[in-house]
């Protein structure tokens, strides 16, 4: 396996998105699977855990 090289031109849109909408931000990165509703019930019961799982996705990928 390929380690990711370097940033991606989407990366600081994805970024913004995760601190500004956590789920569109982790929509975006992984799709709607399970790491989306994981996001978007995290952001419901707290703004900031919503953003701390966004950015750990977008930024482990």
């Amino acid at each position: 396996m390929a380690a990711k090289a370097g940033i991606e031109l989407t990366d600081p849109i994805k970024i913004l998105l995760a601190i500004f909408i956590p789920p569109l931000g982790v929509a975006l990165e992984v799709g709607l699977g399970k790491h989306f509703w994981i996001n978007l019930i995290l952001t419901l019961l707290g703004y900031i855990p919503g953003v701390i799982h966004a950015a750990w996705v977008i930024f482990s990928r």
